[in-house]
């Protein structure tokens, strides 16, 4: 049993065992075993079962009592001590009493209950039911109905004409009652009255249902149906009996079923203003309170801090490193145990220093290369005031549903990959525009220098200078040579930086593997091509090596013929008659540099081609990555589709949720706002257009031109200085626009009556409706969990009790939840396994482990009352369930 008891959970108790003489006196047969024996094999048995908590129950006698109970107690076993009687309508009731009831107690108590025959255990008592319940309450003890389909069980009697219904409507006085398995194995008639849909046996609220077998020897607790599960912070009588005025929350049969989600299981503080306090969450709902400045806040910054997830906004950015950085710093650190339902349920640590990264130990204390976010990848953690920041943000709300959708992060992913194609296939396309403007505009003066040419040759120079063209083209076919050979050097250096890596197939890698001598034998045909590959690789660079030198050697040779060549020219220009009063040298130079600009333009008369058909192919690309990503967007829609009417079923009479396609319109007014002469206001008929408006139309128009556009207008709302500015985009922010993801927007709408069915849009509703509509969402299924600082901010006390709270009561046996909160609905209504009080002393945040547990704690319930905002109303409201 742990030292410290600091929050509710649920302990198996076995609520009707009898001591060791039972069988051989009502059921006419012995076990075979001494006293002695049988309370140890009991006791076995608790242990093998995880049994905590034991209620003895003999019919009518207490004599054996003290024996079992002794044995039982020291070993940590939680008695509680009672009996089993019958009423005048002989319905049989377990009583059972607050551990450290004396036999004696008993006895006395037994003899108020004013049975017929002292002598013999089993008759009934003259008073009926209700009276002995009556009697049993105000002795400070509870009472089962016991075997309830049973020939003596109060449903049994009820449908046998017994004309017990009243009895079974009492709530003051009938509280519980045992069935032997699960509800759903019940014969069709009792199942209906226990679950509250026979109009003859209507409570206002169901009975509480318990499992219970009257054990007569020790093998009998590992029947089905002998145990059941109690919540409860420390196994007492207290809140045992606390926790059937709750049953919905605090009672279980059959197994409980496993945590399939992550949790942050322990938080401790070392250093800073929460120096010293240590929490061990729950699994479920957790709730920390305290007044104002007490350190809740801090607590949930601290944790965005460890888990290096900031605030998005940057005002809460700042507000939140403040926070950290005064109540954290100087050397604090936070340190999380955590499970992690990502890497499939494994322990790990999670610490962080002050002004460090955050350090990830695995389960076996060992180094991670994991971070916080590939541990809690869905983790939510919402600050003051950033749900009513979500409620105004499209985007962030259609994020949420991302979670409902199986494919949500893989499409994100494919959606990134592909417009990452998208934007490196534009740059491209605009590099290879511009190269083949350069090329017109170096191509388009080949005509002109032609004409000079033709002047030059009317002065008959081109007999005398005809070796010039050709010296210069051979210059040109010396430099091609070159760029081939730099080619060639730039392709062999690819080859072998993509040469194959065998590491992933490694003995280490290897190890345990079903077919390692499969796999063995494909390592082995890898690094035969690599060793191939490599050693052609060096003859080839030899090859290379000889080949540049041998090149090199002839361009040398050729250099050298050129230069003979231009000496001799100059000799040549030297003797060329005067021209329009310029030197023949002069004139001779001249023609030369004409030829040589000829000869270097000329080669781009051929790339021309080249470019247009990469250009060709880059558009093709192009074409077929829109495809690519208007399908991968159709799936988002089709899961969102789908998501939205999982949601609509779940959330029934709460939300209704709409799909609009293409919705969120921002990135397309952000991308516009940045051409002159555009504004908001001029960009208003992007959010006001109708379905219509989609980005691909709007390319389409803009490559049509400015009449094209101006059929939109009436359409779409734009004024025409936006269709002259459309007009005039150049070719890149066209490649820009046409990238553009119009994500879809989800249409929320609340229901904002009490009763009936009034649903109003999200921009209908006040701060405090707007808020409900997301918090509604937010408790919807994840598997990692959601913290939240004062969710009650803006909304409504009334929306809290009667719609957040119930979501939040069946959501948390699959999710944790950890709010900090003023408001005692939450832990009240939402019955809260774990509330943590915050106070604070010289500066110093506190929180000791008798300032933890649940409601069931006496003292968290007082202070529960005293400090939350409304705490005790909401007590009052359930006045009946906490005592007040």
């Amino acid at each position: 049993m742990p030292a410290q008891y600091t929050m509710a959970r649920f302990w198996r108790c076995a609520l009707q065992v009898n001591p060791s003489g039972y069988q051989a006196r009502y059921r006419g047969s012995d076990h075979g075993l001494s006293e002695a024996d049988y309370n140890q094999q009991l006791l076995d048995q608790c242990f093998a079962r995880g049994i905590r908590v034991v209620g003895l129950a003999d019919h009518g006698n207490v004599d054996a009592l003290d024996g079992l109970r002794n044995f039982l107690e020291p070993q940590g076993i939680v008695v509680f001590p009672g009996f089993e009687i019958a009423s005048s309508e002989k319905i049989h009731m377990v009583c059972l009493f607050p551990e450290g009831t004396t036999r004696d107690q008993l006895n006395r108590y037994l003899g108020k209950l004013d049975l017929t025959q002292v002598q013999d255990t089993v008759a009934p008592s003259r008073k009926t039911c209700l009276d002995l319940a009556q009697t049993i309450f105000d002795l400070g003890g509870f009472w089962y109905a016991a075997h309830m389909t049973g020939s003596n069980g109060l449903l049994r009697l009820n449908q046998d004409g017994g004309g017990l219904s009243h009895v079974w409507k009492d709530e003051m006085l009938v509280k519980a009652g045992q069935i032997p398995g699960p509800t759903t194995d019940l014969p069709v008639n009792y199942r209906d009255i226990i679950l509250n849909r026979n109009p003859d046996y209507r409570r206002v609220h169901p009975i509480a249902v318990l499992n219970a077998k009257d054990v007569a020897k020790p093998e009998d607790l590992a029947v089905p149906g002998a145990t059941c599960w109690i919540k409860m912070t420390r196994p007492g009588f207290e809140g045992f009996v606390t926790a059937f005025k709750d049953p919905e929350s605090r009672i279980r049969l059959g197994q409980l079923p496993e945590a399939h989600y992550s949790r942050i299981e322990q938080i401790n503080f070392h250093g800073g203003y929460l120096d010293g306090i240590a929490i061990a969450l729950s699994a479920h709902l957790n709730t920390v309170i305290g007044g104002r400045g007490t350190g809740k806040s801090t607590l949930i910054e601290c944790l965005r801090y460890a888990l290096d997830l900031p605030p998005r906004a940057a005002t809460a950015r700042r507000q939140h490193e403040d926070i950290v950085k005064a109540n954290l710093g100087a050397g604090g650190r936070i340190e999380l145990s955590i499970c992690s339902h990502a890497q499939n349920g494994r322990g790990y640590l999670i610490s962080r220093r002050y002004g460090e990264p955050p350090v990830v130990k695995d389960d076996d204390g060992q180094m991670s290369t994991l971070q916080p976010h590939d541990l809690l990848p869905r983790i939510e953690i919402y600050g003051q005031n950033e749900i009513f920041e979500l409620a105004r943000d499209p985007a962030s709300q259609t994020a949420i549903l991302n979670r409902f959708m199986p494919s949500g992060i893989a499409l994100t992913g494919e959606l990134h990959a592909v417009g990452r194609r998208l934007a490196e296939n534009r740059e491209k396309l605009l590099a290879a525009a511009r190269q083949k403007d350069d090329l017109q505009a170096q191509v388009a003066r080949l005509p002109k220098l032609m004409e000079q040419v033709q002047q030059f040759q009317s002065l008959g120079l081109e007999d005398k200078l005809a070796l010039v063209p050709k010296l210069e083209r051979e210059r040109q076919l010396s430099l091609r040579a070159s760029e081939e050979m730099d080619r060639v050097a730039e392709g062999l250096s690819v080859l072998e930086g993509n040469l194959p890596d065998t590491a992933f197939l490694s003995e280490k890698a290897l190890e345990g593997m079903p077919h390692a001598d499969i796999l063995g034998r494909i390592r082995h045909a890898l690094d035969t091509l690599r060793t191939q590959i490599a050693q052609q690789l060096v003859n080839l660079r030899t090859l290379h090596g000889e080949s540049n030198v041998a090149i090199r050697a002839q361009q040398t040779e050729l250099n050298a013929r050129l230069a003979e060549e231009s000496a001799s020219l100059e000799k040549v220009f030297a003797n060329l008659p005067a021209f329009a009063g310029k030197p023949g040298r002069d004139v001779g130079r001249a023609y030369q540099e004409l030829l040589r600009e000829i000869e270097t333009i000329r080669p781009g008369e051929a790339r021309m081609a080249t470019v247009d058909r990469l250009l060709e192919e880059l558009e093709a690309q192009r074409r077929n990555l829109l495809d690519e990503f208007a399908q991968v967007r159709d799936r988002r829609s089709d899961e969102l589709r789908t998501a939205v009417k999982k949601l609509n079923r779940k959330l029934d009479g709460k939300l209704r949720l709409n799909l609009k396609i293409g919705g969120q319109r921002r990135a397309l007014k952000e991308l516009l706002l940045q051409l002159p002469g555009l504004g908001e206001k001029k960009l208003a008929w992007i959010d006001q257009s109708s379905d219509e408006l989609t980005i691909p139309a709007l390319v389409k128009a803009i490559r049509e031109g400015e009449s094209a556009l101006k059929t939109l207008t009436y359409d779409w709302g734009m004024q025409n200085s936006v269709v002259e500015a459309l007009a005039r985009l150049d070719r890149g922010r066209v490649l820009e626009l046409e990238e553009i993801d119009l994500q879809d927007r989800i249409l929320i709408e609340l229901n904002v009556a009490h009763q009936g069915e009034i649903f109003k849009p999200l921009d209908q509703l006040s701060t405090g409706q707007q808020c409900t509509a997301i918090l509604h969402l937010l408790l919807l299924d994840n598997d990692d969990p959601l913290i939240m600082d004062q969710p009650e901010d803006n909304l409504d006390n009334a929306f809290i009790a009667e719609r957040i709270v119930t979501q939040l009561r069946e959501a948390k046996t699959e999710r944790q939840f950890l709010f900090a909160t003023h408001n005692a609905n939450i832990p009240v209504f939402g019955d809260a396994e774990w509330i943590g009080i915050f106070s604070a002393s010289e500066a110093q945040a506190q929180m000791s482990p008798d300032a933890q547990g649940s409601i069931d704690v006496p003292q968290i319930r007082e202070r529960v009352a005293n400090i939350l905002e409304g705490g005790r109303e909401a007590f009052s409201q359930r006045k009946e369930k906490y005592g007040f």
